[in-house]
């Protein structure tokens, strides 16, 4: 089971803070995903997008809109450990 989004903030250069109800605290990077996932590329075309991330009711995904998220297992393991 994965552990649950307790904190998320949005950094400079496209990158997200979690931390997670374990204790597992990282960064997670988009700056690739945004470049190779089309479905990403408004966070870099829209201004102020990024920042405007939101966490689901289920604390397991991060999004921006209707058409962008990011699940909480994605992050918790490849976000870089901090």
């Amino acid at each position: 089971m994965i552990p649950r989004i307790k904190k998320l903030e949005p950094l400079k250069d496209y990158k997200l803070y979690i931390e997670f109800d374990d204790g597992k605290c990282c960064i997670y990077d988009m700056a690739e995903d945004i470049e190779s996932t089309k479905a990403f590329e408004d966070l870099k075309y829209i201004p102020g997008l990024f920042e405007q991330v939101k966490l689901d009711e289920s604390r397991t995904c991060v999004y921006w809109n209707d058409q962008i998220d990011l699940a909480g297992d994605t992050i918790y393991e490849y976000g870089k450990q901090v």
